[in-house]
């Protein structure tokens, strides 16, 4: 089941969810608007290698927007820093950005329960489209969970303070 916006604001009092910072006004029905910080990374391979840790490079996206292009990968990351026991966070992007074209995650919109981080956005657009930071540019929710679980532990992703290259060359070690 998914939780409604009031039990989101339960599980924050109850310590099961931490979004920092948290805004009462990006609290929605069913899901928790969450901003896009002032930072992206681009990748300056023209072939990605999964086996290598790919060279990249990072943009401020300053007070008057920055243009992003088709074709290209943008890494960004949320603003708010979250934890999350007990619950499957979700990610989706917002309908008012997809319908701008802007799309937030390709694969990445599932969490783990015990996830403490900052989340990785994996934008692309259909056509030129100018960004800033601060906007709502996505939504988390929760799922609740069943049976015995372990929390999420990964020596890749856990407890990250920025954005986060793909590490899948660790896998092949």
């Amino acid at each position: 089941m998914i939780l409604s916006g009031k039990e989101i604001l339960n599980k924050i009092k109850k310590k099961d969810i931490l979004i920092d910072p948290y805004d009462n006004k990006s609290l929605n029905p069913n899901s928790y608007n969450l901003k896009l910080s002032d930072e992206l990374i681009v990748y300056d391979e023209k072939v990605l290698d999964m086996r290598k840790k790919n060279k990249f490079r990072k943009i401020k996206i300053k007070k008057d927007g920055l243009i992003i292009y088709p074709g290209k990968l943008y890494l960004g990351r949320t603003l708010e820093y979250t934890e999350t026991n007990n619950l499957v966070p979700m990610l989706e992007g917002r309908s008012s950005v997809g319908r701008l074209g802007l799309f937030i995650h390709v694969t990445a919109g599932f969490g783990d329960v015990g996830f403490k981080g900052f989340w990785t956005l994996e934008i692309h657009c259909v056509q030129p489209i100018k960004i800033y930071s601060g906007i709502e540019i996505c939504q988390i929710y929760y799922h609740t969970l069943r049976g015995e679980y372990e929390n999420y532990k990964s020596d890749k992703y856990q407890n990250n303070s920025g954005i986060q290259i793909s590490m899948l060359y660790k896998d092949f070690k």
